[in-house]
């Protein structure tokens, strides 16, 4: 299966499209081998960066995993405007049971290549936190990606 591109690469070269996609399958790969945790990997971050950095508007996504925190799948679940995003905790559990996911990391950037959270992202962090733990999906981070910056929330103690 083709690795799917992140919105911005259409706009490359054929060949440049090409590199991307295979970094993009390698650090999948990565993070699908027995054993490699989702939760510490320097790979998630540069997975991430090359998915929501260069977006123009903001988009959550979620990484599905299971047990052993290997990734099942990643679902770009809400797309927003340059400075906002509206999240309804209702699809974002409706996907991690479609997924059968045990556990998610969530992500989103700031187009403004800001990474400092608002405050209305740790509230709908804790609200997200709290509709998962109710179907036994843990949240084991949720990063902000702004430019080549990532804030986690786990590393901060917020979750």
């Amino acid at each position: 299966m083709e690795q799917q591109l992140p919105l911005f690469a259409a706009a490359l070269a054929p060949a440049d499209q090409q590199t991307i996609r295979e970094a993009l399958t390698l650090l999948e790969c990565q993070l699908r081998e027995p054993g490699a945790s989702f939760t510490s990997s320097n790979a998630v971050r540069d997975w991430l960066r090359l998915h929501l950095a260069p977006l123009e508007r903001e988009a959550l996504s979620v990484l599905w995993l299971d047990n052993q925190h290997r990734l099942i799948a990643h679902d770009t679940l809400f797309l927003g405007t340059i400075n906002t995003i509206t999240v309804h905790p209702r699809e974002v559990v409706k996907a991690g049971l479609k997924h059968n996911a045990a556990a998610c990391v969530m992500a989103h950037n700031h187009p403004s290549g800001e990474a400092e959270p608002s405050k209305a992202d740790r509230l709908i962090t804790e609200r997200l936190k709290q509709t998962l733990e109710l179907v036994d999906i843990r949240l084991l981070d949720h990063l902000v990606v702004g430019g080549m910056e990532i804030v986690s929330f786990a590393e901060r103690g917020w979750i």
